[in-house]
């Protein structure tokens, strides 16, 4: 006759690895602010690359004609800040160590803002070029959009909470991983303590 809890002592391992296996399938969850701000990150991306896209056209017409020769060069280092908007948007740490004011959602958004005035400046004001002048406001009006989003966002401090929430994340999935690793070890010392 079995005395009471002398068995259940053999179960206990694997119930606690399957209720550790299962806090770390709970904890995987993404939180959905981070997904949020990733997914306006995915817009001012898509944004900046349209600004890109219609200043290069811009600068191609520009130094087609002459006569236009300093907008070309205008629409050229528009290109070049433009680029700097959609590698600060990846977060890519080289970035952000050496521009920590890229961090901060208002200096972002005030980056944005000046971009997508460098990209309305200038219009054609002849009417040789309409369709031209149409593409420069809508990428002009999307990427002041999302830097007004982001200068509000950031006077309201919420980049600090996204931060804060991107720090947790990473520990929950470090921490994940950690239990992970010690999961694979003791699973490891079992095998070889049954075939010893």
């Amino acid at each position: 006759m079995r005395r009471e809890g002398e068995g259940e002592g053999e179960n206990v391992p694997q119930l606690t690895a399957s209720s550790s296996r299962r806090r770390v399938r709970t904890r995987a969850r993404p939180d959905p602010f981070l997904s949020l701000c990733r997914c306006f990150s995915f817009v001012v991306v898509l944004s900046a690359i349209f600004c890109i896209a219609v200043n290069v056209l811009s600068a191609i017409r520009s130094f087609k004609n002459q006569s236009d020769i300093f907008d070309g060069i205008f629409r050229c280092y528009a290109v070049f800040i433009t680029c700097f908007v959609v590698l600060a948007e990846t977060e890519w740490n080289f970035i952000i160590k050496f521009w920590k004011v890229m961090e901060y959602w208002v200096a972002r958004g005030i980056l944005h803002i000046f971009v997508a005035v460098m990209t309305r400046a200038f219009p054609d004001y002849s009417g040789e070029r309409k369709e031209l002048v149409v593409l420069q406001s809508i990428a002009c009006y999307m990427l002041l959009t999302c830097g007004v989003i982001y200068v509000v966002s950031g006077v309201l401090c919420i980049g600090f909470l996204k931060r804060s929430r991107l720090k947790q994340e990473i520990s929950r999935e470090q921490a994940a991983k950690d239990i992970e690793e010690l999961e694979r070890r003791r699973e490891e010392l079992e095998q070889l303590l049954i075939t010893e």
